[in-house]
């Protein structure tokens, strides 16, 4: 198993390294997916399905759409 990691800049960015961008075969502009399952997270090329399914939802998530839900909920 080979490890490549990255460091955070102040805004929680992170630079892909080389292997990883090699192995899913990424492109500058390219979509990224993260998978995430309980404590892990999988990194991967994001598809056009991943979006259709995301603007999907889009129209269902207008719970906590105020700023008093944003403070009340900030920590969940």
């Amino acid at each position: 198993m080979q490890t490549a990691t990255s460091k955070l800049t102040k805004k929680y960015q992170a630079t892909i390294p080389e292997p990883v961008r090699r192995l899913l075969h990424l492109q500058a502009g390219d979509a990224i997916a993260f998978d995430i399952d309980d404590d892990d997270v999988h990194l991967r090329k994001a598809q056009p399905v991943d979006f259709v399914f995301t603007q999907s939802l889009e129209g269902t998530l207008t719970e906590w759409v105020s700023e008093a839900d944003e403070k009340a909920y900030h920590d969940l």
